[in-house]
């Protein structure tokens, strides 16, 4: 079987359509408390005639995307009432999306004719590439969140040879800058224009979440070690992702995090090796991944885990993105050792 979920802040893989992916470790503790098991249903969403496919997003209407193999090449999908359409691709073999709006607008990174990387937008069937900061010849971007007003955020590689994090609008993509290091990457975008994610600091070898508003980008810090990633926001600027503890990131020091009011809260592993926090919602519902669980996607809502289960017959599973009502999607085993884009709906 496929390893599930890209890593945390894969999206710089989108520069080369390339990722890395989370080893599996054992469960530590179970000091968080726990929902009733079985509160949620897994649907298994299919894939585009391959043996993976992972979602990434998904809008309030319920539509889902992400990606999915292919014979060839590995492609963007839009899943609807049943239905897993491809999306095609800038000219290459590998598209990715990322996330979807309220309008149905689609983002994400695919290769072109010449292999580059290259950020898209995706509507109504029309994929139309966003280019690049330096716009040179071999510059690569990709994005990796798009709100209601089409404001798109990702990443970009630089005419001085790095990558930053941009903001697109109405076709002028806008360098973010940086916490004074070489590279930054934004993650996802809210309706108010708040961006966050992940940058290096002047220090260098550190890469610290931030959030950038109105032209200004803020640290937020981590939980005492050299990294942290912030992976979503929700309307209200509540901000969730992980950080590293002091000491390095093995097993028990990568935890999940949720950011408010400059307040960070330290959401713990969850009961696993190490949790990610990937997605939060408009109610301070909180998805993501924790290692050494049978699943290994949750729900966090108030002190409160619901671990959501695999596939049946499957055991390993991720959440990456929640809508308001609930809806979570991610990817999960199947009983054939396959990996599947899945969505968990309430019982």
């Amino acid at each position: 079987m496929r390893s599930l979920l890209l890593f945390s802040g894969a999206a710089l893989g989108l520069l080369a359509c390339t990722s890395e992916e989370i080893p599996t470790e054992p469960a530590v503790d179970a000091s968080q408390a726990r929902a009733a098991a079985g509160t949620y249903t897994a649907v298994d969403l299919g894939t585009l005639g391959g043996s993976f496919s992972e979602a990434k997003a998904i809008n309030p209407a319920g539509q889902v995307v992400g990606f999915g193999q292919v014979a060839g090449g590995e492609y963007a999908f839009l899943w609807e009432k049943g239905v897993m359409t491809n999306l095609g691709s800038l000219g290459g073999s590998v598209t990715r999306a990322l996330d979807i709006n309220p309008a149905g607008q689609v983002v994400g990174g695919s290769s072109t004719t010449e292999g580059l990387g290259h950020a898209f937008l995706w509507e109504r069937g029309v994929m139309t590439d966003l280019g690049t900061l330096s716009g040179g010849r071999g510059s690569s971007s990709g994005a990796t969140g798009i709100n209601p007003a089409g404001q798109v955020v990702g990443v970009s590689s630089t005419a001085e040879g790095g990558f930053h994090a941009f903001l697109w609008e109405k076709g002028v993509m806008t360098d973010l800058g940086t916490l004074g290091g070489c590279c930054s990457q934004g993650t996802r975008i809210n309706p108010a224009g708040q961006v966050v994610g992940a940058s290096r600091t002047a220090e260098g070898s550190d890469y610290h979440a931030f959030l950038w508003e109105k032209g200004v980008m803020t640290d937020l810090g981590t939980l005492g070690g050299d990294v942290s990633w912030a992976e979503g926001i929700n309307p209200a600027g509540q901000v969730v992702g992980w950080s590293a503890l002091t000491g390095g990131i093995g097993d028990g020091q990568l935890h999940a995090v949720l950011w408010e009011d400059g307040a960070m809260t330290d959401l713990g592993t969850l009961g696993g090796g190490f949790a990610f926090g990937y997605g939060i919602n408009s109610k301070g519902q909180v998805a993501g991944f924790r290692s050494g669980q049978i699943g290994g996607a949750y729900l966090w809502e108030k002190g409160v885990v619901t671990d959501l289960g695999a596939l049946s017959g499957g055991h390993s599973s991720g959440a990456t993105a929640i809508n308001p009502a609930g809806q979570v999607v991610g990817a999960s085993e199947t009983a054939a050792h396959e990996t599947h884009a899945t969505l968990w709906t309430r019982k």
